[in-house]
Parts: structure tokens; C-alpha cells; sequence
């Protein structure tokens, strides 16, 4: 498949599952884990027919490893998602989570004693800063209130004190990933990149693990049954509304996850990296502009200060700068 195509999967799926996730959880809150269960569901199912072959074929990396990474991968999901339901605002989540270049360097420093340039820290620098100001601008817009009774002061400290649970799954969460990642890279240095299988294992493993969320997921369905109908359009069927953005959520999810897979056989992981970064730039303006999400020019500040860092840490400037130096000198060979 052709790159441009490929960053097109991304972009087009990644954009519109934030799109449906954001029409889910603004009606549900505490839909995640029913959300997340439908994803991994949809993607085990298809990775046990195309890369297990119906259970025939042996990964290639032993099973015990995905036991671990599924662990730290199935905690991730959950924890991100119940953060949903504690006062985060899906702009907030969004700029939270892009700040795992500060979790991967703070362990990569602690666990595989790596060193980093100038400008790699600068960068850290300029997003660490970045979702401080967002953060902090959040807290701010949290605890707020313009209430004189006692009843409605202590409603609002309560939604703040939830909001700081909130804030505190985010900050595992990104630590538990970044751990993971690190356990990934040695994997792979070790038994090779095998991606679509890890993609697979990584799903089918938690499944059992949705047991334990049964009572909620089930409560969650029960709630999406109570939805208002509707005609889907093309197939004539009608069903509940919540049901028909969790099915679409699910789809664009897969068509997310295989569009970054086949960049990341096709292109460098520079630019993957710059797809992934700018896909969450144009998700983060959507959902402003369009769900109208409330967020001041200080949240503006932060934002371009995370995405301004995350592009200096991926050294698309001088990437850029040598790509246009070659095509400068393949220009002049050409004119000779």
C-alpha cells in the first residue's frame, strides 16, 4: 500500500473513532470498559482468523512475554478509560496522554540508563511545560463556582477532588505505557519485530480479564439498549443510537490501528511518529471546534507548546532540512 494512503487510513480512522469515542462517553460516562471490550473483541477475533489461522499458527515470540505485555497493556486501557469518568475532559485527555515522550525518556534514563542531546530535553522541556499550563488551567476551571450555598461549595470540591483522582490514573497510566514500550523494544531487539501478531496477542489475551468488569459492562449495555433509535443509513436498520456509534467506533479503531501498522512497515519511524503527532493535533482541534469544548487561550498556549516539543524530539526539522538538501543536490545534478 502506497504511504500516502496508508497516513490517509490513519488519519481518517484515528480522527473520526475520537469523533465517535467523544459521542459515547459525552452520554455515557462510564462506558469505557464496554467501549474497550468491543475493540479488543473486534480485533481478536480478526487476528485468530487471519494471523493465528484459527489457532494453527505459533507466535513466533513465547506466549509468557504476551502474558506480561498484555497485563501492562490491558491496565493501560482500562485506567485511561475509567479516567474518562472522573472529570476529564476529552481535550484534556488527549493533551495528557501526549506526554509520553516524558514518561518513555524519565524510564528509558532510570531502567535502560540511556542519554539524551540538548534538544531532546529541550523538547521535554517545552511539553512538560505544556501540560502543566493545560492542567493547571483545567484545575482552575474545575474548582471554580460561582455558588454561595454550602451544599453547592461542597458539590464542586467533590468534582475537583474526583478530578485529581482523574489526573492521577492519567499520570499511571502514561508511566505503565512508557514501561511497556520499554519492555516491547527489548522484545523485539531480542526475537524481531513481529507487530500484527503482537497486535493480536495483545487483544485476544485480556479478553477472560472482562470478566471482572461484567456487572458494568453489562449495566453500560442495558443503558445503550435505552437509546434512542436509529435508521442506519444504506442497510434500512434501525437500532439504538449508542450501539450504532460503538459499532462505528469499533470499525474506525481497526481502521486506525492497521493504518499505523502498515506505516510502520512502509515508512521510518520519523514519520510515522509525525503522523501519529499531527493526527492528534487535527483530533484535539476537532473536538474543540465541533463539541464545543470549553478551553481558554491559555489551553491554546499548552497545546502548541506539547506539539511544538513532540515535533523537536522527533527531529522532523532536521529530517526535513536533509531531505531538501538531497533534492537540492539531485536538482543541480539533474541541470548539469
Amino acid at each position: 500500500m502506497h504511504p500516502g494512503l496508508a497516513a490517509g487510513l490513519v488519519f481518517g480512522g484515528c480522527c473520526s473513532n475520537v469523533v465517535f469515542l467523544e459521542l459515547l462517553v459525552r452520554e455515557f460516562p462510564g462506558c469505557g470498559n464496554l467501549v474497550t471490550f468491543a475493540q479488543f473483541f473486534f480485533i481478536a477475533v480478526e487476528g485468530f482468523i487471519f494471523e493465528a489461522n484459527f489457532g494453527r499458527k505459533r507466535p513466533v515470540i513465547p506466549i509468557k512475554y504476551y502474558f506480561i505485555m498484555v497485563a501492562m497493556f490491558f491496565t493501560v486501557s482500562v485506567v485511561n478509560n475509567y479516567a474518562l469518568n472522573l472529570n476529564i475532559s476529552m481535550p484534556l485527555h488527549m493533551i495528557f496522554r501526549s506526554g509520553s515522550l516524558i514518561a518513555n525518556m524519565a524510564l528509558g534514563i532510570i531502567i535502560l540508563k540511556k542519554r539524551y542531546t540538548v534538544s531532546k530535553y529541550a523538547s521535554i522541556a517545552l511539553v512538560s511545560l505544556g501540560i502543566f499550563i493545560c492542567t493547571f488551567m483545567s484545575a482552575k476551571q474545575v474548582s471554580s463556582t460561582s455558588s454561595t450555598s454550602k451544599k453547592e461549595e461542597e458539590e464542586s470540591l467533590s468534582a475537583f477532588l474526583w478530578w485529581l483522582l482523574g489526573i492521577a490514573a492519567l499520570t499511571f497510566a502514561l508511566l505503565m505505557s512508557a514501561r511497556m514500550g520499554i519492555f516491547q523494544e527489548t522484545l523485539y531487539k531480542k526475537f524481531g519485530k513481529h507487530s500484527k501478531e503482537a497486535l493480536y496477542y495483545n487483544h485476544a489475551l485480556p479478553i477472560p480479564g472482562f470478566l471482572l468488569l461484567a456487572p458494568d459492562i453489562y449495566k453500560q449495555a442495558v443503558l445503550f439498549n435505552q437509546s434512542e433509535l436509529f435508521q442506519v443509513p444504506v442497510l434500512g436498520l434501525s437500532l439504538p443510537i449508542m450501539w450504532f456509534y460503538l459499532i462505528m467506533n469499533v470499525i474506525t479503531q481497526y481502521v486506525c490501528i492497521r493504518g499505523v501498522f502498515i506505516l510502520t512497515t512502509e515508512c521510518t519511524s520519523l514519520t510515522v511518529t509525525l503522523v501519529v503527532t499531527l493526527r492528534k493535533f487535527v483530533s484535539l482541534i476537532f473536538s474543540i471546534l465541533y463539541f464545543r469544548n470549553s478551553f481558554t487561550a491559555w489551553h491554546w498556549v499548552g497545546t502548541l507548546l506539547v506539539f511544538v516539543g513532540t515535533l523537536i524530539y522527533t527531529e522532523v526539522w532536521n529530517s526535513l532540512g536533509a531531505t531538501l538538501e538531497q533534492k537540492g543536490k539531485a536538482d543541480e545534478k539533474k541541470q548539469e
